[in-house]
């Protein structure tokens, strides 16, 4: 009655079942930690992106040269929208953010637009150069809740920055 091969086919179904229940365990356990881990790297890199606009005003307000100060702005602008641009063109973009980043280089494009005094805009005014990096750094801080891109997206674009600037 209690012959070996009938223990094993028990003893299988039942080993087996318990390796697929650990498997399942192990992947939502580890759904839930890159979850966990998701938010901190946004907040993460939310903060790197006020942090680029920041130390491009601490910049600007570093020297008493309008044409520097434009050239400054100009350049972390061209930069940014550059990282941008190469961000839409990967493949890790989902449509979503696509339309999160139409919309960031768009406000980007607008930015350069009001600094040179192009497309409908009155230019920057020489004196106001420091108060305005300073609106770029204050608009940064609000883009989390204007533009919505996924993690993945921003720290490509971080990622693409930093190549840039290099």
């Amino acid at each position: 009655m209690n012959s070996p091969g009938h223990n094993n086919g028990y003893q299988t179904r039942f080993t087996s079942t318990k390796r697929e229940m650990t498997s399942t365990l192990i992947i939502l356990g580890s759904i839930i930690i890159l979850l966990l881990l998701a938010l901190p790297a946004h907040a993460g890199g939310i903060g790197e992106l006020q942090k680029y606009f920041s130390d491009t005003a601490v910049k600007v307000k570093a020297t008493d040269n309008p044409t520097e100060k434009r050239e400054i702005l100009n350049q972390s602008f061209q930069t940014m929208s550059a990282a941008v641009d190469m961000a839409k063109k990967s493949e890790l973009i989902s449509q979503n953010d696509g339309v999160g980043l139409a919309r960031f280089s768009a406000a980007l494009q607008q930015k350069q637009d009001e600094l040179a005094g192009r497309n409908g805009f009155v230019r920057v005014p020489d004196e106001q150069l420091n108060a305005f990096s300073d609106y770029v750094v204050q608009d940064s801080e609000q883009a989390d809740q204007v533009v919505t891109i996924s993690v993945v997206t921003l720290l490509l674009i971080l990622l693409l920055v930093v190549l840039i600037v290099r």
